[in-house]
């Protein structure tokens, strides 16, 4: 997309974008709510690099490499982030709570309460990393022998930033909590080179055709807006001044959690469902006199 952008703007130039990224929720058959993203977190990946002495494996080293690097990503993988709402996050949750049981509903009304947040990371994973910027373990790399001791050990981190994230200032955070000389935090700020951009609006003619799309194929639902916590192309086309809307085929907590994993999945039957949302959004504003 960011060549597109560059190089075909006249092309494409454009109002209102629809994109992947919406997270429709599906529970017991029925639609809960259709999930309209108008903002996104932007991947901004670091790596921990750790260094020490090598040596023969039958002698423990206090400097080893890999000890300190597993204790650095121990402190990173746990961390609990500073949480805070943005105007798409506190409409999401203030909307959630209306159409949630009890015990959830007290939880999205005091969505930043430490108790609360710690129900989430457990309970809703997806809300808990709604609200911050993650920071999240995924590559390991270290040693080619079994009886050698490395010399370097480095993991990859899988950061995604809120929108107004100061990136130097967490990673001066991130460094202070894992405290150790032998651990270096790099950052790799363009690894994806999303740019950052602006949440797009809730009162525009697209977002209200989104709705009144889903009053028509599932009155039942209701539309919240949403901040993904992955990245779509959505970023470049906001940053022009798009109005970009993220919208997806309503899926069970089961089938989000398998998003990038080996059983990824979706309900056919909420194929067709999708389709025609998205035909009754596209026409309410396209098909205008």
């Amino acid at each position: 997309m960011a060549t597109i952008v560059e190089r075909y703007w006249d092309k494409i130039d454009c109002e209102f974008a629809l994109n992947e990224g919406g997270g429709s929720l599906l529970e017991n058959g029925r639609v809960k709510y259709f999930g309209v993203a108008t903002a996104e977190k932007l991947p901004r990946g670091a790596t921990l690099q750790a260094s020490g002495s090598s040596g023969h494996g039958s002698v423990p080293r206090v400097d080893n490499a890999v000890v300190h690097l597993a204790a650095a990503v121990a402190k990173a993988g746990t961390w609990d982030t500073p949480a805070r709402l943005n105007e798409t996050t506190r409409a999401f949750f203030e909307r959630l709570a209306t159409i949630s049981p009890p015990e959830e509903a007290a939880w999205y009304r005091n969505i930043l309460d430490s108790k609360v947040q710690e129900e989430l990371k457990h309970k809703k994973p997806q809300y808990y990393s709604m609200v911050r910027t993650s920071v999240v373990p995924t590559i390991l790399k270290a040693g080619y022998k079994s009886n050698v001791i490395p010399p370097t050990a480095e993991a990859t981190l899988d950061i995604r930033a809120l929108p107004d994230e100061d990136l130097p200032k967490f990673r001066q955070m991130l460094s202070a909590l894992i405290n150790d000389p032998q651990v270096k935090v790099v950052a790799e700020d363009t690894q994806l080179s999303m740019p950052p951009s602006p949440p797009s609006k809730l009162g525009t003619e697209m977002f209200a055709a989104l709705e009144r799309a889903q009053k028509e194929v599932s009155p039942e639902a209701i539309t919240l807006p949403i901040m993904t916590t992955g990245a779509t192309d959505s970023s470049f086309l906001r940053a022009k001044g798009v109005q970009a809307y993220g919208i997806g085929v309503p899926k069970t907590e089961d089938e989000s959690r398998g998003v990038h994993g080996n059983d990824e999945r979706i309900e056919t039957k909420q194929i067709g469902l999708f389709v025609r949302y998205l035909f009754v959004a596209v026409t309410g504003v396209a098909a205008q006199q």
